[in-house]
């Protein structure tokens, strides 16, 4: 029994106007036919979760690798405490401090844009 050669069509590589491997700048695409689905907040916050995810992993096995005890001295106190504990915790401290910062920021700019309206 003889099979007919394969057309590009049902190759493996359809041609469709959806898909250009030439086309690579965005206007390019609309002039092709293609219009991507627009952005949204949902998207974002997808990626934003998947990425938030990927670096609690991380802290996850950085904090199982690093178990050993460390000399922590602050303000006349002291205390022995994981190495990977005491650098969470300072590294929650400068979240808190950049948070604290940039919301200051903020109400500042609004403020400022507030009273130019």
């Amino acid at each position: 029994m003889a099979t007919t050669p394969l057309t590009s069509a049902t190759n493996g590589s359809p041609v469709s106007r959806r898909t250009s491997p030439a086309v690579t700048s965005r206007s390019a695409w609309t002039e092709h036919g293609y219009v991507p689905p627009p952005r949204s907040r949902t998207g974002a916050i997808w990626v934003g979760l998947c990425i938030a995810a990927l670096v609690l992993v991380a802290l996850i096995v950085f904090m199982l690798q690093n178990t050993q005890l460390v000399l922590i001295s602050f303000l006349g106190w002291q205390g022995s405490v994981p190495l990977a504990l005491a650098l969470l915790i300072a590294g929650i401290g400068v979240s808190i401090v950049a948070l604290v910062v940039g919301t200051l920021r903020i109400h500042q700019l609004r403020r400022r844009l507030a009273h130019r309206l």
